[in-house]
C-alpha cells in the first residue's frame, strides 16, 4: 500500500500544480523540472487520461462477463425447452400412425410453442444485455468523471432526487417490467393459451414485458399489467382433464348407470374423433354426493389441451341418449306437499290475531293497576 504524506509536509508549489494526493508521474516531473505548469499538463495528459482508461477498459471486460453469464442462462432455457419439445414429440410420435393428421397437426403445435419460446427467451436476453450494459457504463462514466477533476456531488444529489421522484411515479411500471421478464423466462404461458389470470380468463393474444392481452369466450379483449397478476391457471399445456359429475335419480341401479356413464365415454375414446382427442381411458371414480334430488357419479376423462369442453360437451350429449335408451331417469328437483282438509263442520275456531289482541289487552290492564 502507497504512504499517504501528509499535505503539510508536501512542497507547496507541488500541491499547487498537482493537488494535495499527487499522482507518480505529476510528481516526477515536478521533481525533474521544478515547473507546477509542466507537472500539470503531464497530469492531465498522461496520468488521468491513464486511470480513465482503465477505467473504461475494466467496463468494458465486466459487461462482457456480465452478458456471457446472461448468454449462459438464456442458453440453459432454451437447452431446457428444447428437452421439453423432445419428450412431447417422442411421445406424440408414437401415436401418429393412429391419429394420423390430428397426431401431425400437435407435432405443428409443439414446434410452434418451441419456436415461440425460443424467440422470448431471445428477447429477453437482449432486454437484459442492454440493461447491464447502461448500468455497467453508466458508473464506468461517473468514475472517469471524478477522475478528471469534475466535482459530481451535484449531479449524484440531483440524479437521485429525479431517481427517487421517478421511482415513485413509475413503481408500477417497474413490476409490470420484472414481472414480464419473470412470465416471459419461466414461461408461464404464450400466445393460444387459456388462461385464468385471476381478473380475466381466455385466450392468450399477446405477452409483452408490461402487459397481457386476453380474449375471453364474448369476445372481449382484456389488457392486465402484469404487475397484478398474482397467480395463473393455465388449460393449454400438455393435457387436460374433463371431470363430469353425471346425476342419476336415486332409484337408479347405481351399477347400471355407471356402466352406461363408463360404454358412452369408451365410444368417444375409441372413435378418436379430430376435435375431442381422449388420450388415456376414460375412469369411472364412483358416487361422489347425495344430493337433494340425486345421486351424482363421477367421470374423469384425460384430452389432449383445450379440448376438454368439446370432449364434455359430446360426453353429455351421447349420455342423455344412452340414458333414454336405458330407461335411466336424469332428475328434476321434486318436492313432496302435504294437503290437509277442512271439516266445514266443524266448529268456528276463533282467529289467532283476536285471541292475541285479547290476551294483550287483557295483560296491558293489569299492567295498568300495578
Amino acid at each position: 500500500m502507497a504512504e499517504v504524506v501528509p499535505t503539510q509536509l508536501l512542497d507547496p508549489g507541488l500541491v499547487d500544480a498537482c493537488g494535495p494526493q499527487p499522482g507518480l508521474t505529476c510528481e516526477w516531473i515536478w521533481d525533474a523540472t521544478a515547473s507546477g505548469s509542466l507537472a500539470a499538463l503531464a497530469d492531465w495528459l498522461i496520468e488521468r487520461p491513464l486511470k480513465v482508461a482503465v477505467i473504461l477498459i475494466g467496463a468494458v471486460v465486466v459487461n462482457r462477463l456480465v452478458k456471457r453469464a446472461i448468454d449462459r442462462l438464456i442458453s440453459r432455457l432454451v437447452e431446457s425447452r428444447t428437452r421439453e419439445e423432445g419428450e412431447a414429440e417422442a411421445e406424440s410420435s408414437t401415436r401418429l400412425a393412429q391419429l394420423g393428421r390430428r397426431a401431425r397437426g400437435r407435432l405443428q403445435k409443439i414446434h410452434d410453442q418451441a419456436d415461440r419460446s425460443r424467440q422470448r427467451f431471445a428477447t429477453v436476453g437482449t432486454v437484459l444485455r442492454g440493461i447491464a450494459g447502461v448500468a455497467v457504463y453508466g458508473v464506468a462514466l461517473m468514475v472517469a468523471l471524478g477522475e478528471l477533476g469534475l466535482n459530481l456531488g451535484p449531479l449524484i444529489a440531483g440524479a437521485g432526487i429525479v431517481g427517487l421522484a421517478i421511482g415513485f411515479g413509475a413503481q408500477s411500471l417497474v413490476s409490470d417490467f420484472i414481472a414480464g421478464i419473470f412470465i416471459i423466462i419461466e414461461d408461464q404461458y404464450g400466445v393460444g393459451d387459456y388462461v385464468d389470470v385471476g381478473a380475466a380468463s381466455g385466450t392468450v393474444e399477446k405477452v409483452g414485458l408490461r402487459t397481457t392481452t386476453l380474449r375471453d369466450v364474448n369476445g372481449t379483449v382484456w389488457t392486465i399489467p402484469n404487475g397484478e397478476i398474482r397467480r395463473v391457471g393455465n388449460s393449454s399445456q400438455l393435457w387436460a382433464r374433463t371431470v363430469l359429475d353425471v346425476d342419476v335419480a336415486y332409484d337408479t341401479d347405481i351399477d347400471l348407470a355407471a356402466s352406461v356413464i363408463k360404454e358412452v365415454a369408451d365410444e368417444v375414446w375409441r372413435e378418436e374423433l379430430e376435435s375431442t382427442t381422449i388420450i388415456e381411458e376414460p375412469e369411472i371414480w364412483g358416487v361422489q354426493n347425495f344430493g337433494a334430488d340425486a345421486i351424482s357419479i363421477r367421470l374423469a376423462v384425460k384430452t389432449d389441451p383445450g379440448e376438454q369442453w368439446a370432449t364434455g360437451r359430446l360426453i353429455r350429449a351421447r349420455l342423455k341418449k344412452a340414458f333414454d335408451a336405458n330407461g335411466i331417469e336424469i332428475p328434476f328437483p321434486q318436492r313432496t306437499v302435504w294437503v290437509n282438509q277442512v271439516d266445514e263442520k266443524a266448529p268456528a275456531v276463533k282467529p289467532v290475531t283476536t285471541i292475541r289482541h285479547d290476551l294483550l289487552g287483557k295483560r296491558s290492564g293489569s299492567d295498568g293497576e300495578e
